[in-house]
């Protein structure tokens, strides 16, 4: 695997785990208000790390995901669901980037 690609699954990995940690947290305080604060500006510094880490196109592709709408009146479900949408997203990056080949 090439080394940019290493550094970039890194960094990937990485956030993810800064997005569970988020979702964790949010659930133990059960204020999910304060928790989609805590994700969006988590989404800024993420799509600055991926511009860096792995490059701008991907950047920009990860700043245009939005989870879709969500009609429960649940503010946990619908919560989850925005932790679902970029967790899903950067996953799906970081199997891309660990089948990159020399």
């Amino acid at each position: 695997m090439p080394q940019d690609a290493i550094k970039g699954l890194a960094a990937v990995q990485l956030q993810i785990e800064e997005l569970d940690k988020l979702a964790g947290q949010t659930m133990k305080d059960l204020n999910t208000v304060a928790g989609t604060e805590r994700v969006e500006k988590w989404k800024v510094d993420t799509v600055a790390i991926l511009a860096q880490a792995v490059g701008p196109q991907e950047a920009h592709r990860f700043s245009g995901v939005r989870p879709g709408p969500c009609f429960t009146n649940d503010l946990i479900e619908e919560f989850n669901d925005l932790i679902d949408c970029y967790r899903t997203s950067l996953v799906a990056l970081a199997k891309l980037l660990s089948r990159a080949t020399p």
